[in-house]
């Protein structure tokens, strides 16, 4: 199961160095010893993978081709290391997460976690760690360097550290029971990793939520309205509804949830910044992010 031999397209699209780059570093530098197939193809192992992923590491890190080439390997993990220590350490561990997705492992994804956990808190790894990891991933899922099983297995873990650290919060009693923030997903969208870590987030503040989950039928939304508190709705727009089906999913929110346009609906996710202004409705706002819906909520609740 586990990926043993790349494609120089997959270390590219893994570390962000172009094909024809690598080759030339290869000729010139002697950097990578790729193995060949029958008919000349190249392909790499784990190892190869690694190193191109710490050169490119340190390349960004603005030092010469030339100087990290005249290094050994065991040399070149050192620089790296000690620039970690130094700098910004979330490219590395981003480096890193791709290491133990490809690999299936789930030792270094723990290893990584508390390294970056203890510097920066769960909110910290979320933002700084595993947003622009999941970003990448969907890049890597889509040009076919990894595939289902990768995607699920590293998914799988991060969902599960949301998880433990939600039920940290999630008992604390909230500082304002007149305001309610209602979280769902439409109808057959299942992604719901940014649902949760917003729903952690809402929490935190000192919020009053109810998570709804995955796959959610707009005709049972109204209840909250009808329960005498001031819900606002919050969705996340992965996958479904597709794009050309959104305006008549925020219509049809409307028609069932809202009523009069006077209960909001707060939108976020990669299809909702696809949205034309035109299709929105005074009472619902396209989010760009979770730090922009925190942003909003109000001053009185903050800790």
């Amino acid at each position: 199961m586990i990926k043993s031999k790349f494609s120089i397209k997959d270390l590219e699209n893994l570390s962000g160095i172009k094909s024809h780059t690598i080759r030339i570093w290869e000729k010139r530098y002697n950097l990578l010893e790729p193995d060949r197939t029958d008919t000349n193809i190249r392909t790499y192992d784990l190892g190869a993978l690694c190193k191109i992923l710490n050169v490119s590491y340190l390349k960004n890190a603005g030092i010469k081709i030339s100087t990290i080439a005249s290094l050994s390997t065991e040399d070149i993990e050192t620089q790296v290391r000690n620039l970690a220590v130094r700098n910004n350490k979330n490219d590395h561990a981003i480096q890193e997460l791709k290491l133990a997705m490809v690999n299936f492992d789930q030792f270094m994804f723990q290893r990584v976690y508390d390294s970056v956990l203890k510097e920066v808190g769960f909110s910290g790894v979320f933002y700084n760690l595993f947003i622009p990891f999941l970003e990448e991933l969907g890049f890597l899922w889509q040009s076919k360097t990894i595939n289902i099983a990768h995607e699920h297995f590293i998914s799988h873990l991060i969902k599960q550290k949301v998880l433990i650290n939600l039920e940290k919060v999630q008992y604390q009693k909230s500082r304002n029971d007149d305001k309610i923030y209602v979280l769902f997903l439409p109808e057959n969208e299942m992604h719901d990793l940014g649902l949760l870590f917003l729903n952690y987030e809402l929490l935190k503040k000192g919020c009053k939520t109810v998570y709804l989950g995955a796959s959610m039928v707009l005709e049972a939304l109204p209840y909250f309205i009808n329960k005498g508190v001031s819900p606002t709705y919050i969705t996340y727009i992965t996958v479904q509804p597709t794009e050309q089906e959104t305006p008549s999913f925020l219509k049809k929110f409307n028609r069932k949830v809202a009523k009069n346009d006077d209960v909001e609906l707060w939108i976020l996710g990669q299809l909702a910044q696809k949205i034309k202004p035109k299709d929105l409705s005074k009472n619902q706002t396209v989010f760009k992010g979770i730090g922009e819906v925190i942003e909003r909520i109000p001053q009185l609740i903050e800790a």
